[in-house]
């Protein structure tokens, strides 16, 4: 008896403007996935002026939309297009928001902070749900784990991770066996470290002295590895470059990062650029992931910047 394959859904895939070339990508790694326009218009005073095209030949189909929170200015246009196409009498609406960008402000330390990432989750947990039941919300590597269980039962949520892409393109390289993998605090550690059984591991932490914040080996050797440091988010990049140091100083070969959001605001990506003055390259690699498109234009084809996509996995992730 013969196994029929599982037949794949059709799906309609909208996208914000920033992700243009991601959805693009997409739809290239399936041909089930259709891709759709929206006008994202504005009226004199700022606020959006929005037009979903083909909005009746929704009904009944599946539906997607692909999303990038890449300042506070673009979110509440999207929104307004995510609380909209599942009332338009869909099967099923799935959301993808590859950064939760305001995942690192999840704590409350003292009485006046605000988590915003508690206040984004509830937002998105208020989409109202589609014919087909509640919308399915996929996001890669979320900062911190507690904030999975931010997000109420309105939603469910996919975590999904870009760990995959890295550990592909890790075989790829020509001294792949004298690879070590290096955690720059034990929050990467927790998050990551049971991606990476098969290979040496280093953690290293950061310890306070008077005001300042200091990153030191705490476990592994990186004597003449190729260490590639794993975090989920990059911002100013400050505690990668003292993460390298620390591994020089203690043997390593060379130094190579990976992070699945490459955020860099106010182009904190130049500190990482190989310039030809001479000096030595800090980072022989660094990749990261296509979830902030916005950096992906700006460091494109500039080293040690590689970008692995994320495109076959959403892609996958939309057939679930």
């Amino acid at each position: 008896m013969t196994v029929e394959k599982e037949q794949k859904k059709q799906v309609n895939l909208f996208y914000s403007i920033d992700c243009q070339d991601l959805a693009h990508n997409i739809a290239h790694h399936c041909n089930h996935i259709i891709l759709h326009n929206i006008k994202w218009r504005s009226f004199p005073d700022g606020f959006p002026n929005i037009y979903i095209n083909n909005a009746e030949e929704l009904r009944g189909q599946h539906v997607a939309f692909l999303a990038s929170f890449s300042s506070p200015a673009h979110v509440c246009e999207q929104l307004s297009v995510i609380y909209a196409l599942p009332r338009l009498f869909v099967a099923s609406f799935t959301l993808v928001l590859p950064f939760f960008p305001t995942g690192s402000f999840e704590r409350m330390e003292e009485e006046g902070d605000v988590a915003t990432a508690f206040t984004l989750a509830r937002m998105l947990s208020n989409i109202p749900i589609s014919r087909g039941g509640p919308t399915s919300l996929v996001i890669y590597d979320i900062h911190a784990l507690q904030e999975r269980f931010y997000f109420g039962d309105e939603v469910l949520p996919l975590f999904e991770t870009g760990i995959p892409l890295l550990k592909h393109r890790l075989s790829q390289l020509p001294d792949t066996e004298n690879i070590a993998i290096a955690f720059p605090d034990d929050g990467a550690w927790k998050r990551f470290h049971k991606q990476f059984d098969n290979f040496p591991v280093v953690v290293c932490t950061k310890v306070r002295e008077g005001d300042k914040r200091i990153v030191q080996l705490k476990e592994g050797n990186a004597t003449g590895r190729h260490v590639v440091i794993v975090d989920d988010l990059v911002q100013s990049g400050g505690t990668l470059i003292e993460c390298q140091k620390v591994l020089v100083a203690h043997g390593a070969a060379k130094v190579s990062a990976y992070v699945t959001h490459g955020a860099f605001p106010n182009q904190s990506w130049e500190r990482f650029i190989h310039k030809d003055d001479g000096l030595k390259k800090a980072f022989t690699n660094f990749w990261i992931t296509d979830s902030c498109p916005l950096t992906v234009k700006a460091i494109e084809n500039k080293a040690p910047f590689e970008i692995l996509s994320l495109a076959g996995s959403i892609a996958n992730a939309l057939q679930i």
